[in-house]
Parts: structure tokens; sequence; C-alpha cells
């Protein structure tokens, strides 16, 4: 019994010597705290919508007309629309091709773009036909400027006789085959052309059939005749050359549709120009002999006395061929 008393002593001094042991151990180790639970909110709250800057316009936009820029605001909305602009100052004087009322978000696909607005005022852009050797070899490029010749045959009417010469100069390309200056490829040439050329490069380009030229309005009539009436040719020259003939020195021509005279008491008209001299249009008689209209053949006049003419035999039909009479008898 007193060596069981004995070893039960052993055992809990070692048990305390452990406990203190432990002890010693925990006060050189705090255990960590809990973080305290944060508060759960009764109610929740929404996040705020976004918002984009977009320009509108602040009143109504007529199409075709350019935009102001007090017609333009930069306005905070809830969607982002594609083609949307964020400045006013990239927007005002566009042209819309479609009413824009107020409070309308100004897109890209709502202004005019294209060939048009590479056209200066007073300007039209006139495709013409052309082949190898009418643009010069296809060495022409959008941006080019070019000289228009054209030639005339005689045909013994409008034509008196064959000439060559310049018909416009210092014209400027604005597109030749499927090339253009606003980097659109032409819808018209399409895949139709005729490969006429292989680079070196191996690839091979179509042939130009058309080129775009910027003419100014009132010279639209001379190309439109000389192109039907004869044939064009187009000469290349360069962009830093800006000579042109001297008008002084050779006479107008006179319009096709002459204006009303002036009334009593208004001023004398100053010459037709621009739009009023495309209206007024040019005949080919006076394309072709500079104003100056020669008179025409005469005809070899019938005789007038009955005695001269021969007796007649049988039916007459006088046959009339432009300026050109014909007696036929049966």
């Amino acid at each position: 019994m007193l060596r069981f008393s004995k070893i039960l002593a052993v055992l809990l001094v070692l048990l305390a010597v452990a406990l203190a042991v432990y002890a010693w151990l925990l006060s050189r180790n705090p255990a960590p705290t809990r973080p305290a639970a944060a508060p759960v909110a009764s109610v929740p709250t929404a996040a705020p919508a976004a918002t984009y800057a977009v320009v509108v316009t602040t009143k109504t936009v007529p199409a075709g007309q350019p935009i102001p820029a007090d017609a333009l605001q930069l306005a905070q909305l809830p969607i982002n629309p594609a083609g949307a602009f964020r400045s006013p100052a990239d927007v005002a004087g566009r042209v819309p091709v479609l009413d824009l009322g107020e409070g309308t978000p100004v897109l890209e696909a709502q202004l005019s773009t294209g060939l048009a607005l590479k056209l200066a005022d007073g300007e039209r852009a006139v495709a013409v036909k052309v082949d190898e050797v009418i643009g010069v070899g296809n060495r022409v490029t959008p941006g080019d400027y070019v000289d228009v010749f054209f030639t005339l045959k005689a045909d013994g009417r409008d034509i008196e006789r064959s000439q060559a010469r310049l018909l416009m100069a210092r014209l400027r390309v604005l597109a030749f085959g499927q090339a253009s200056v606003d980097g659109n490829a032409s819808r018209a040439e399409g895949s139709n052309g005729r490969v006429s050329t292989v680079p070196a490069g191996g690839q091979r380009a179509e042939a130009a059939r058309t080129a775009v030229l910027a003419v100014p309005v009132a010279d639209v009539n001379r190309l439109v005749l000389g192109e039907t009436t004869g044939r064009l040719l187009l000469a290349l020259r360069n962009p830093a050359d800006a000579a042109e003939p001297d008008p002084r020195l050779f006479a107008e021509l006179p319009p096709a549709l002459q204006p009303l005279p002036a009334t009593r008491g208004d001023k004398v008209r100053a010459p037709l120009e621009g739009i009023d001299r495309a209206q007024a249009g040019l005949a080919v008689e006076d394309l072709a002999n500079g104003g100056a209209r020669t008179a025409r053949r005469p005809v070899a006049a019938a005789p007038s006395r009955a005695a001269d003419r021969p007796a007649p035999s049988g039916l007459e039909v006088e046959v009339i061929r432009g300026d050109r009479r014909e007696t036929v008898r049966y």
C-alpha cells in the first residue's frame, strides 16, 4: 500500500510539472482573438447606375444642312450607343442624312460620308469611261491631277473640221477604278473588271473602267459633250504644277439657253457663272468652233422659173436628208 501511494505521488508531481510547463508556454504565445462579426445591414443599398458622355442635339436639325455648334451639347446618358461622339467639336459642321429631333444622340451612321465630303464648294464629282490608253496606262491614282484633252472628228454638220485640244486643266482625281481618296472601294467596279496587268509582286490588278473627277459645276457641260461627241484622253501632271490656260486669251463660249434681257432700271447683269452657267448649257457647235459659228454651206437653189424646169415625167418625190434635198422621179 505504501508503495502504491509513492507511485501516485510521483505521477501527481509529474502532472503538476507538465501543467506548469504548459501554462508557461501559453503565457509566451497568447491565443489569437476572434474578429468581431460585421453588423448585418438591415436594408441592402443599390449601386449607382453607370452613365456615359454622349453628344446630343439641343434643337431640331434638318437633313442636308450643316449642324451648327449651338445645336450640340454633351449629356450624361445611361446608354452608350455605337458610333456616338464624345465631343461636340467632332460633330459641328457635319451634315446629317436625316432629320434629327431635339435631344437625339448624334451617331456616325446618321451623318454624310464618302466622296461627297471630298468636294470643294462649287465642285461636282463626274465619272468618265477610261481604258488603258485613256487612263495613262492605269498609272493614275486617287489624289492625282490630270489634264483632260479631247478629239473631235468632222461630221460636215456641227463639227466642220477634226481637231484635238485641251478641254479642262488640272482636275483632281477622286477615284480611279476601285481605289478612292476616301479609302472605300468602288461598288460600281465590283468584280467584273477584266484583269489586264500583273505587278512585280505577282498580284493581279483589275483594269479601271471609270475615273471620277472633281469638276467645277460650270464646266460639267463641256466634259459631258466632249465625251459624248468625241474621245477623251487623260494626261497625268505633277501635282506641284499649277499652270492653267489664261481665259482672257480665248472667247467665252456662248450658252445654249440665253438669259432673259434685263428690264429697264435693272443693272447690267454679270456674265453667267457657277450653277447658272451650268443651267444655261452648251451647244456642240459652240464647243467645236469655240463660239464662232460658221455659216452653213449653201444648198443649191432650185430653178425659179417654170420654163427652166424639165418637163415632169411621171411622179416626183422630194427626199430631204438633213440639209440636203433630192428629187426622185418615177
